[in-house]
């Protein structure tokens, strides 16, 4: 498998460096709220990208970690009224339900910055031993930027930049690119922290954000590891600073391999509450549409390139464009899995019914037939739109009728190992065929489609919205309509 590489600005080829195991660590999510489909871009081809080196044949170490103690973890819990780990643990299990409904793999660590903060504190002893950390008269513990000479090599700061900007300090867990500077490492203990501080060497207080990362690496991976990954806004100042945190320590390469993955848009813009684009999943759930149809849009896009989520018409409607094509996609792969299967003549030969969370028996399989060039796509810097592309372009080439049940049965075997690859689970058609379509609903659907047909456009938007209010959905095609229930 090979894949871009951030510090290089190449795409490398990945390999184990133990010969055995891959290792790798995900920045996992601050849990102060619920995730939004920004988030879980990352995390769904992060999902993918793990997916891929297993079926290829590598196993793999996974760590992901809760950011459960920051400055944003704090603030919102003392808002709340709620302790520290009441009001973690709960988005925490929000976060992990989520995951579970958009097929994510379970990493094989999932570790707490607040179960860390002992491993924290050896580590900034260590700095502080080394010179490349000193106490401030607050009892806050501050990184020195100017005493790491390869600071700025990740994010491509110049020499520069760095000498003018490393004078002074920054307390905030994030800052932006202009404000370069020494950082806390140990935050002594403020009145606005109310009851989370710990005891450390340098009086009470508690770690800071970029310190937590580099310590859970070093205790589950090493002092150096395969890959590290997270969103393209963690380049810096975070990475930036889990680099030279960690390579002062060590001496050593923190890791071999940085996967930066790119935001999110929505409607063009960058997506927040007060602009009134924030999306989680139960939200678009509500809307009509299944956690499986938006992992379809999250892998829709190279991770190396933004994704535009289109949430709003023209008129400023939610319309969700995407995802309506998303459920039409998935739902033209189930209709080819059944006519492949309708091929099969007996139960053995309808076998490898797909399990997104189980790889293993998937790894047995050596031919992909016409859905070879799709899991390529994955293995050739996770092109994951290239691999989309190319299983519609199997789908149209294969005429299921004519295949044996032998040739049926290794295209089915291709497509499922596919999916399984990309973590799409495909619609249950038996189910929306055995689904009656009251009398009520199937005569305004009629009179919509009489509508259309007199251009009488305004007419067939109100028949659709009051279909759509009962409960029912159309999906119009050149042959006609279907008259569905929504998800």
């Amino acid at each position: 498998m090979k894949l871009f590489d951030t510090m290089s600005r190449e795409v490398r080829e990945l390999h184990p460096s133990d010969g055995k195991t891959f290792r790798f660590y995900a920045c996992g999510p601050t849990v102060y709220g619920p995730a939004h489909i920004g988030n879980f871009r990352t995390f769904v081809l992060q999902d993918v990208f793990r997916r891929t080196l297993e079926l290829s044949g590598i196993d793999t170490m996974h760590v992901r970690n809760f950011t459960d103690v920051d400055d944003k973890t704090i603030r919102d819990s003392q808002a709340a009224g709620k302790t520290l780990t009441d009001f973690t643990d709960h988005w925490r299990d929000r976060f992990r339900k989520d995951c579970e409904r958009l097929q994510l793999l379970q990493p094989h660590i999932e570790p707490s910055a607040v179960e860390h903060i002992p491993h924290q504190i050896a580590m900034i002893e260590e700095l502080v031993e080394k010179g490349h950390a000193y106490r401030s008269d607050d009892g806050s513990v501050y990184y020195k930027v100017s005493s790491f000479d390869g600071y700025g090599r990740l994010s491509r700061l110049d020499q520069r930049e760095l000498r003018e900007g490393a004078s002074g300090a920054v307390a905030d867990d994030e800052y932006e690119k202009d404000s370069v500077a020494d950082f806390a490492l140990w935050k002594g203990r403020r009145e606005e922290d109310g009851e989370n501080y710990w005891d450390s060497p340098w009086g009470e207080g508690r770690p800071g954000w970029h310190l937590e990362c580099s310590a859970m690496c070093r205790e589950y991976l090493g002092e150096n590891f395969d890959l590290h990954s997270g969103g393209v806004d963690l380049v810096f100042p975070h990475h930036e600073n889990e680099i030279a945190q960690s390579e002062a320590c060590t001496g050593t390469c923190m890791a071999d391999h940085w996967f930066h993955l790119t935001h999110l848009l929505v409607d063009g813009g960058k997506m927040s509450k007060s602009a009134g684009n924030f999306y989680t999943l139960d939200q678009l759930i509500e809307a009509g549409f299944s956690p499986a149809e938006l992992r379809y849009v999250l892998i829709s896009a190279h991770y190396r390139q933004p994704l535009n989520f289109v949430a709003r018409d023209n008129d400023g409607n939610e319309s969700f464009p995407a995802l309506a094509a998303a459920k039409q996609a998935l739902q033209r792969i189930a209709k080819f899995d059944a006519a492949l299967l309708n091929r099969l003549q007996s139960d053995a030969e309808q076998g490898w019914v797909t399990d997104l969370t189980g790889l293993s028996r998937f790894r047995e399989v050596t031919d992909l037939g016409a859905f070879a060039d799709a899991f390529a796509g994955l293995q050739d810097d996770l092109n994951t739109p290239d691999a989309l592309g190319r299983i519609f372009s199997a789908i149209k080439s294969i005429k299921p009728d004519g295949l044996s049940p032998d040739e049926a049965a290794k295209e089915r075997l291709g497509l499922r190992f596919v999916l399984v690859a990309l973590g799409l689970e495909l619609p249950d058609l038996d189910a929306a065929a055995d689904i009656e379509v009251p009398a009520e609903i199937a005569a305004l659907a009629e009179q919509r489609y009489a509508a259309k047909q007199e251009k009488n456009w305004e007419e067939a938007d109100r028949l659709r919205d009051e279909i759509g209010a009962a409960g029912w959905e159309i999906k119009d095609s050149k042959e006609g309509y279907e008259v569905c229930p929504k998800n």
